[in-house]
């Protein structure tokens, strides 16, 4: 891996019909508990964790790492529209950052204080502007990108991942209303460009695939 390049390893589970969620009002638990301990241990590797804000909002992940080094928590809101109180941000010692437009950047201090810093996100064209920022004032060179679909997808469609981690559930959600793995996209990865197998895993009635990159 070159000097100027981070490394990212996006994370998913999905059901067997490619849903990270149902539609309802309560989150759709699609790990069990030997996938929800690998994916604990995986963040310990790795420099930072990121997801969206809806992923915060809806899930209110601790995304806690095994063991007592804890990587920096990423939230990627244009709006900045979080509960401080969510457990991004009351959870872990490690650094909790906020990718956001530049309007909110400027309440980010009254409203979250001392327990989250920001970096202006003015879209998602900015992801590989905003990779180098935090690779250079922060030392964050490995990165693991937890959702969501939308999250997820413009990781994809920009060629910014390196590696991609699918957990699968051995059932179906079955609703178009439901969000999906990806959305609609220009993929570097199409039939002509297939992605390379590395990996493969059981962790009890999941299947783990872990694919390799090309950018």
């Amino acid at each position: 891996m070159g000097e100027d390049r981070t490394h990212v390893l996006l994370s998913a589970a999905i059901s067997l019909d490619g849903y990270l969620d149902d539609a309802s009002d309560r989150r759709l638990l699609l790990s069990n508990e030997r996938d929800m301990a690998a994916v604990r241990q995986l963040r310990s590797t790795y420099d930072a964790v990121v997801v969206g804000g809806r992923t915060v909002r809806r899930d209110n992940p601790s995304l806690l790492a095994t063991g007592q080094s804890q990587p920096a928590k990423i939230v990627i809101s244009e709006s900045a529209d979080l509960d401080p109180q969510s457990r991004f941000f009351t959870t872990g010692d490690s650094e909790k950052i906020i990718l956001c437009g530049r309007a909110a950047r400027a309440r980010i201090s009254e409203r979250y204080g001392r327990a989250a810093s920001a970096i202006a996100f003015d879209g998602f064209d900015q992801l590989g502007r905003c990779l180098a920022e935090l690779r250079k004032a922060k030392g964050i060179r490995r990165v693991m990108v937890e959702g969501g679909g939308t999250v997820l997808t413009e990781f994809l469609t920009r060629g910014l991942a390196d590696e991609l981690r699918l957990a699968i559930a051995p059932f179906f959600v079955g609703d178009v209303a439901a969000p999906r793995f990806v959305n609609p996209g220009a993929f570097g990865h199409d039939k002509r460009h297939r992605a390379e197998l590395v990996d493969t895993a059981q962790l009890h009635d999941m299947a783990v695939l872990r694919y390799r990159l090309a950018r």
